[in-house]
């Protein structure tokens, strides 16, 4: 499977304003956890604030390439 580029800094700014509502997983193209963040708001917001702390840190996920925007 080829990893996907996604711009770092705009997937942490969408993630910080927007991440409740699991914009920063559309980003970065999971779909079906973008959909459950959204409908469990952001898992009451424990799921938010762990989100913000792997893209700030440029956790390695699998299928991710964090660029430079």
């Amino acid at each position: 499977m080829e990893k996907r580029n996604v711009p770092w800094i705009l997937t942490l700014v969408m993630s910080i304003i927007f991440g409740e509502l699991g914009v920063d997983r559309f980003i970065m193209g999971h779909v079906g956890l973008g959909l459950l963040k959204l409908i469990t708001a952001g898992g009451l917001g424990i799921w938010w604030i762990i989100d913000i702390i792997l893209i700030a840190t440029k956790h390695e996920f699998r299928d991710i390439n964090w660029v430079k925007s």
